[in-house]
């Protein structure tokens, strides 16, 4: 089987407690072949830990990629670098992964788009929500109908990003804490929640959003509350509220409500997908928790070596990434933003009610 020759631009945590544990699975797939931080020390140090000779180590990713050794690259930098870093390695013409959200803004996410066509590279977006199995369940529940048509859902993600800000986490980079792009947490952490949403109930037709202003850098927002309707219909509420906890259990987490039954997903490391039905009865549907980091990189290898297609790609991402400024647009109108769908004239039609031969009743 032939491995897949990888460099590495960002060896900071990500790396290290995401991408790596995937890559020491797929040990047959992937070997690892030079590293660039910019902190050179830390890659150093990484280097020395997996027994990679110092003269593969950079601290500029340009000098790295003019090797001619590599088959693809791992992008893994700091949100408001992901296009500039992408961008020097497409220019390259090396295949590559990109960790989640691809750009910073709506004006290189546009841009970012025609890497893969003017350079002819394939590339990966990093969203392990839509790897992760807990939603490809959820997803297969929905599509299969066992608890019937879909009438509405609420999604509610609470943490507590100020306790996390001096401890060994994400929270105490940085460039988390005063980011350098507008969104802060909501672009970074809750664009996995919209992720895992959309690729269970697929496009949106338009969001109504409402926040909480605060001052502190690492979000503009206490809360977000957003209203969402898809296109096939389907009714939700997201609820991102990075600044606090939950004390009742349990959680509010993931609830899908539908005519024959209830889908109840209380924490996405819980290992447990809870379906409840009126009559009583119920079942549990069993996931390996932070799987996505491995299906994402599986996923990559197979499409490298012509077996499969990219199921993340800059375009299922740049809708993501949309969708993620459209709610923070509302937010500042107070008005409806049309996502997957342009925005219609402001006309207003009045059709008679429909017969509704299957009523929504469990």
């Amino acid at each position: 089987m032939r491995k897949i020759r990888l460099g590495v631009i960002g060896t900071g945590m990500a790396w290290e407690r995401l991408h790596y544990p995937a890559i020491l699975d797929l040990t047959d797939k992937y070997e690892i072949v030079c590293l660039c931080n910019r902190t050179i020390t830390d890659a150093e140090n990484f280097a020395k830990r997996i027994n990679l000779d110092l003269n593969n180590v950079y601290e500029n990713y340009n000098e790295m990629l003019k090797r001619n050794d590599i088959d693809a690259i791992d992008i893994l930098v700091p949100i408001e670098s992901n296009y500039e870093v992408s961008e020097a390695v497409a220019k390259s013409g090396k295949n590559f992964i990109c960790e989640k959200p691809l750009a910073s803004n709506m004006e290189d996410a546009k841009k970012y788009l025609e890497l893969s066509k003017k350079y002819k590279v394939k590339i990966m977006i990093a969203e392990n929500f839509r790897y992760n199995e807990e939603n490809n369940k959820i997803k297969e529940i929905v599509d299969s109908k066992r608890i019937g048509d879909v009438v509405y859902f609420i999604k509610n993600n609470a943490s507590c990003f100020p306790c996390e800000m001096d401890k060994n986490t994400y929270a105490a980079k940085e460039w988390r804490q005063h980011p350098k792009f507008f969104g802060g947490a909501f672009l970074d952490a809750a664009l996995h929640d919209i992720a895992g949403i959309r690729h269970i109930f697929g496009s949106v037709q338009c969001v109504h959003a409402f926040g909480k202003p605060h001052q502190e850098d690492y979000n503009p927002y206490v809360s977000v509350n957003s209203n969402i309707l898809f296109e096939n219909g389907i009714i939700g509420q997201y609820t991102y509220f990075p600044s606090g906890v939950e004390t009742q259990k349990p959680y509010v987490g993931f609830r899908i409500f539908g005519t024959k039954g209830e889908i109840f997903l209380e924490d996405k490391n819980s290992g447990v997908i809870n379906i409840s039905y009126p009559d009583g009865n119920s079942e549990i549907v069993n996931f390996t928790p932070g799987r996505g980091f491995y299906n994402e990189l599986l996923n990559f290898y197979n499409s490298l070596t012509g077996s499969e297609q990219i199921s993340v790609t800059p375009e299922i991402e740049y809708g993501d990434v949309k969708m993620v400024f459209d709610i923070l647009e509302s937010i500042s109108t107070k008005e409806v933003v049309y996502v997957d769908q342009p925005t219609p004239a402001n006309t207003i039609k009045i059709e008679s009610p429909k017969d509704i031969s299957c009523p929504y009743l469990q």
